[in-house]
């Protein structure tokens, strides 16, 4: 478990956190394969997508567009701090050698 912990696991986590991030990245906008698995009941299965598109379709386009901030912020916030832990990442790496 050590040598996992030492050698392995900081050789591996840039590599994990960008799949993170990537895999973060194309679920927030997808719409196509998730609206079949999504049972659209109101507070219960609802997902981010399918709010925006209900908005658009009702022509509610200020709450369509404040639903899609929020999402942005949200994610512009998680890359900023998964960016934040790749540096860190890469400085002790670099101090370890």
């Amino acid at each position: 478990m050590q040598t996992f912990r030492r050698v392995v696991l900081p050789m591996l986590a840039p590599a994990l956190l960008t799949g993170f991030a990537l895999a973060f990245a194309r679920a927030v906008g997808e719409y196509g394969s998730v609206i079949f698995i999504a049972g659209n009941i109101p507070m219960v299965s609802e997902i981010t997508p399918l709010i925006i598109i209900t908005k658009l379709e009702q022509y509610d386009y200020a709450g369509a567009t404040a639903v899609a901030a929020v999402m942005l912020i949200i994610s512009f916030i998680l890359l900023l701090i998964i960016n934040g832990l790749q540096a860190w990442s890469a400085r002790s790496s670099e101090r370890g050698r």
